[in-house]
């Protein structure tokens, strides 16, 4: 058992803490360009997104606008005019997909409802997506027509996503240092609460990055569906980006469970050991005195009994010991 117990005991959280940094990498993965800015390379990339904003059905018309409005709230015309001006200029497109470093935007067939990446912006540390930029709103009366509610917002936005890059980063170094020193708990214990250590820190971060990427990217949505609603403007959030995410988190505090138990149990030594004791070489060993009718174990009287010698010492109890030699 032994040696091959603390293996199988290492195994589990060794392929949770694998299946984490996988969740981890695609997560990061997602709506990143494959060359230059073409198209992410593959279908589960162009579908992961925490953020999309579709402006395909956008309304431009005063009136439309007006009946979806609350009473007493006119529909702003420079806004108007100023997304329509954009429409024209084909600035604007159907629809943007945001990830973790960069953001997607493509058209739309609204008579089969297929979309076409058709752009994606490079990767960029500390990325965040501001649509008043990407839609060549930026300072311009727009900003201030959207109201203060929409750029604190963006604002608040564009502060909270610089850490949460950094806490996906070091979420992602921790779970491969993690992965890493894990081979070393194979060997002992000790290497096992060094791996706890480690994923300790690894979960707490996951946690916070999850937290965060959920909280800010609902926050957003609530945001530009109370403010863009009206110009029918459709705000959403990735189910399978925020799926995969907190799928990572869940593999994340399982493999810190197991590595913590491997520390207490399957200690890697064998539950029986042997221990042989051998006769050292040449050592003797009395035998039956041939004086005594050759019974073994039989011990002399006692000197007392024996006649005294003229000078009154005792004499010995035996006269006759033979010792055997064995090699």
């Amino acid at each position: 058992m032994g040696k091959v117990g603390r293996f199988a005991c290492i195994l589990t959280p060794m392929l949770l803490t694998l299946a984490s940094l996988i969740c981890f990498v695609i997560v990061m993965l997602g709506q990143t360009p494959w060359k230059g800015n073409s198209a992410p390379s593959t279908a589960l990339g162009r579908e992961l997104y925490f953020f999309k904003a579709d402006t395909s059905n956008i309304t431009l018309d005063p009136q439309t606008i007006l009946d979806k409005l609350p009473d007493n709230i006119q529909p702003n015309n420079d806004f108007l005019t100023a997304i329509q001006n954009s429409a024209s200029s084909k600035q604007l497109k159907d629809f943007y997909q945001v990830g973790l470093f960069s953001y997607c935007e493509g058209d739309k067939d609204n008579a089969t409802g297929k979309e076409t990446i058709t752009y994606c912006s490079a990767r960029k540390f500390q990325f965040h997506f501001d649509p008043t930029e990407v839609w060549g709103l930026k300072n311009t009366s727009v900003q201030a027509i959207l109201g203060e509610k929409f750029e604190t917002g963006m604002n608040a936005y564009a502060k909270v996503a610089g850490w949460m890059n950094w806490a996906f980063v070091i979420v992602l170094v921790l779970t491969g240092v993690e992965f890493v020193v894990g081979f070393f708990a194979v060997f002992s214990r000790w290497g096992s609460l060094v791996t706890t250590v480690v994923s300790t820190a690894q979960t707490i971060f996951a946690l916070a990055a999850a937290i965060t990427a959920t909280a800010l990217y609902a926050t957003i949505t609530g945001i530009f569906e109370s403010v863009l609603r009206p110009y029918n403007i459709d705000a959403s959030m990735g189910k399978q980006m925020l799926s995969t995410l907190w799928l990572a988190v869940a593999f994340s505090i399982a493999s810190g469970f197991f590595w913590l138990a491997s520390v207490c149990c399957c200690s890697g030594r064998s539950p029986h050991k042997k221990v042989v004791v051998e006769k050292t070489p040449y050592t003797y060993e009395r035998v039956a005195s041939p004086a005594f009718g050759g019974q073994q174990g039989h011990q002399m009287q006692s000197s007392s009994q024996w006649p005294k010698s003229g000078h009154g010492q005792e004499q010995s109890g035996t006269a006759y010991e033979p010792f055997r030699s064995h090699a």
